[in-house]
């Protein structure tokens, strides 16, 4: 109906363009203002005429075709044209188009997406800065797929660089085989954090580190046993937290991978004079451009994190021919990326801008900067397990009998944490807080999940939707059923918005928005108890609205409990 209205507008006014008017529509903040409203403003710029005049025009001229456009009635307010719709046909319109997807738009077919998150450093314990990458990362690649796109999970492991040779090192000092077996990720992490501190009085450590990772560049044996023994105690350890999240990849290839790649990537930067050497490394000179050099190799001839990942990018290419490529990693690695970016635009490579830094913002533990050096860290896996806990501890108080309660208890438990993450903008730092992230009540994962089950209560206890031969629309066009139904119409927006701006928290607003009416239109409008033509076009509505809130939770990764 809007398209129809922006039709119409430009086929009038020749001056202006349909995508012009798309663009200028809004939708009154007053829903007493109308439906919509075309604000007059800009149109005075470039007619030179006063926008009352234009609003006045707009509405008399509007007025001859509103039946053929759904419009009910039409008023100019100030330097707007407001247009209510025709409620019945609105909602009529609106419930058909949700009926086909909810209306989302399948922009991304035939585009393949590669998507790299999550990205631990092996023998690194999975903290909470981790699980900000994997819910956020996980989060959008669901959504670029509900638009269509083919999207390649990418885990591009942390396996490779100086600090594997610190743990060996550690670990020939203060651990043994047995220690490690026993303890697994544990005790990689206590001689790590043991390590860090004794450097600093005993500095010869750091030699000795830097050659047993030199050894393992030259692929000594004894030292990629070791570090492959690392790697293996870490994936268990990984794969335990993914399985809890409910993500996984299609794609484990690390930093290691592409170390053999470097020599011919530093052969293709010597042939395009990109080179320059410093002090014995060699560098892309960014200077022109106020960056800091782009590190190739190391005085030792080394790859390093710039060289493994311009390789990962080339390989990237080839092998998948990526629409985009998106780094879901902290805000503190926004240079690295802009250095990386430019070498590939430098290297002459025209899709270089099809290349995106996702950053997020840094988390922190009661102020304080998480660190794996000094261990000040909350794991991954013990904030999930702890949220299950408190949230079975809510169901033994409010609902012992709740059928498959351990289910119910992780779905609930692991959906607050997930929700508690993408609900705030990505980029902003997170003060983490075992009070706000469990928390089961206000905008939270709880009460849509809540919503959700509420709604599924009530299509219970009427037998399950019937086939519905007619529905009188007519029964939905009271204030409070046509918030809930115009609600429904913003979750394809939600969704088109989350892409374009890589921000899974619009959708987890917009559930907080489209539960919120919910409840209200739950509590004003009787279903079961209204006369039979409501209750049929009421129960349309409540099921529309459970399918819309488990197909949203599911892009941020959440399962809906049909009884809580």
């Amino acid at each position: 109906m809007k398209e129809k209205v922006c039709n119409k507008v430009a086929e009038i006014f020749e001056e202006i363009s349909y995508e012009q008017i798309y663009e200028m529509m809004e939708i009154p903040t007053d829903e007493k203002m109308g439906d919509y409203a075309i604000p007059c403003f800009a149109l005075a710029k470039l007619w030179h005429k006063n926008p009352v005049l234009i609003a006045k025009e707009m509405k008399e001229m509007l007025e001859p075709y509103s039946e053929e456009l759904g419009i009910e009635k039409l008023e100019n307010v100030g330097g707007y044209c407001n247009i209510f719709v025709n409620r019945a046909k609105y909602v009529e319109a609106i419930m058909e188009q949700m009926q086909q997807d909810f209306g989302v738009k399948k922009s991304g077919i035939g585009k393949t997406i590669c998507m790299d998150y999550s990205s631990p450093n092996i023998a690194k314990n999975f903290h909470v800065g981790h699980l900000r990458t994997t819910i956020i990362g996980n989060s959008l690649y669901k959504l670029h797929e509900k638009q269509g796109y083919q999207v390649v999970r990418i885990n591009h492991l942390g396996d490779w660089g100086t600090q594997f040779g610190k743990l060996i090192v550690a670990y020939k000092n203060w651990s043994s085989k047995e220690a490690v077996e026993e303890n697994g990720i544990e005790e990689l992490m206590r001689i790590y954090v043991k390590f860090n501190t004794e450097k600093d009085v005993h500095p010869e450590l750091m030699e000795e580190a830097r050659a047993w990772f030199v050894r393992m560049e030259q692929n000594d044996e004894e030292a990629l046993a070791i570090w492959n023994w690392f790697k293996e105690i870490s994936m268990v350890e990984y794969e335990r937290v993914y399985k809890l999240l409910g993500v996984s990849f299609d794609s484990y290839i690390g930093e290691s991978f592409y170390r053999d790649k470097v020599p011919a990537l530093v052969a293709e930067l010597e042939e395009k004079g990109l080179l320059k050497e410093s002090q014995g490394a060699k560098i892309i000179d960014l200077s022109e451009y106020d960056m800091a050099p782009c590190l190739i190799t190391k005085s030792d001839g080394g790859s390093i994190y710039h060289s493994r990942d311009i390789a990962a990018i080339l390989y990237r290419k080839k092998t998948y021919d990526f629409e985009k490529c998106l780094y879901v990693t902290g805000s503190e690695q926004s240079l690295h990326f802009k250095q990386v970016f430019k070498a590939i635009e430098l290297m002459g490579y025209e899709w270089h801008d099809s290349l995106v830094h996702v950053p997020y913002g840094l988390v922190s533990l009661e102020g304080a900067k998480l660190s794996t050096r000094t261990g000040n860290i909350v794991y991954a896996e013990d904030i999930l397990k702890e949220a299950t806990e408190r949230a079975m501890k809510a169901i033994q108080e409010k609902n012992p009998n709740l059928p498959d309660k351990e289910t119910v208890a992780k779905q609930v438990g692991v959906g607050a944490v997930i929700f508690h993450d993408l609900y705030n903008q990505r980029i902003k730092n997170v003060n983490f807080s075992w009070d706000e992230v469990l928390s089961f009540e206000g905008t939270t994962g709880p009460y849509v999940q809540y919503t959700y089950a509420r709604a599924k209560s009530i299509l219970r206890k009427c037998g399950g939707m019937q086939e519905m031969t007619s529905i009188d629309y007519g029964a939905l066009t009271d204030d409070i059923s046509f918030t809930l139904v115009k609600t429904l119409l913003g979750y394809e927006e939600a969704i088109a918005n989350a892409v374009e701006r890589y921000e899974p928290s619009v959708v987890a607003r917009y559930l907080i928005a489209l539960a919120t009416a919910f409840n209200r239109f739950y509590h004003e409008c009787p279903i079961l108890q209204a006369d039979e033509t409501k209750k049929q076009a009421r129960l349309l509505l409540v099921d529309m609205v459970q399918q819309v809130i488990k197909d949203a939770c599911g892009l941020l990764d959440m399962e809906c409990p049909e009884e809580m």
